[in-house]
């Protein structure tokens, strides 16, 4: 919310990551990344298109920018039947109204988006205790903790935003290589494959999967090189136990996606070794 309303205040005009940054996040560190996802997040709650923009529009190296219609919302007086006629000639208020109506701007996008944020979570809560609540019978039991699910990973890409289905490549590789290695149960695609989207907790996921951990991560390209983030987090606490990035020259994508996946899948294993030693 605190990102939407950054961009509405400053509608029409570009806010540098860096900005939003000290806007929306001030007092606590974070990398870029909390920026894309908080777009990504916005844009779907918005049903917004990255490549033809109602909402946020992406001004590639440089940041974002609201290009939907932003104006100031004005109560009109409320009509009862004892009220007097409202004129029909506009006629400019005093200036002490004038004053309270500007000191208390309100925006009709922002209005609207917020309405549909305000569902979406309404929605997201109903839906998360149900699932709550489904998921405790099923996965009564800990977990073993060699076990984590791989999440699909997202496309943070900022300029056409269509690395999507190396994404989702980068995911099945990294499911296969650490499946292959003795001693590590890791959930199949299909099943990682069905939260794609879903905005549900890290306890939650992990209690469907009856995974200890879950391992998530971001594709992002810049000039002629990929850069993927990977994240492997602890699901009853939700500390992160591992993050790390890796970064490779465009070119034969199999190829690319093959050997990150290796990589990768090495060090998520020594960090679930390693934890498990302590």
């Amino acid at each position: 919310m605190r990102l939407l309303v950054c961009l509405a205040e400053r509608c029409g005009e570009v806010v540098s990551i860096d900005e939003l940054l000290d806007q929306v996040w001030a007092g606590v560190i974070v990398t870029p990344d909390s920026v894309y996802q908080g777009i990504t997040a916005l844009r779907r709650h918005l049903g917004d298109d990255p490549k033809t923009p109602a909402y946020i529009a992406t001004v590639p190296r440089l940041g974002y920018r609201m290009v939907a219609t932003v104006s100031p919302w004005i109560d009109l007086p409320t009509v009862g039947p004892d009220s007097p006629p409202i004129p029909t000639t506009e006629a400019a208020p005093p200036a002490a109204e004038r004053s309270t109506a500007n000191s208390r701007p309100r925006y009709v996008a922002l209005g609207l988006a917020m309405a549909i944020i305000i569902a979406a979570v309404t929605a997201y809560s109903v839906h998360s205790r149900l699932a709550s609540r489904q998921v405790a019978g099923a996965f009564g039991a800990s977990p073993a903790e060699r076990s984590v699910g791989v999440l699909p990973f997202l496309d943070l890409t900022t300029q056409e935003m269509n690395e999507e289905y190396f994404a989702d490549g980068l995911t099945e590789e990294l499911i296969g290589d650490l499946s292959n290695g003795a001693g590590l149960r890791v959930p199949s695609p299909t099943s990682s494959f069905y939260f794609k989207g879903k905005q549900l907790p890290i306890r939650d996921i992990a209690r469907q999967l009856g995974v200890y951990y879950l391992l998530d991560g971001s594709v992002r390209k810049s000039g002629n090189v990929y850069r993927v983030a990977v994240r492997l987090v602890r699901a009853d606490n939700g500390y992160v136990v591992y993050t790390g990035t890796y970064d490779r020259p465009l070119g034969d994508l199999l190829a690319v996606q093959k050997s990150i996946a290796a990589e990768a899948a090495i060090a998520v294993r020594n960090a679930i070794e390693a934890a498990g030693t302590r």
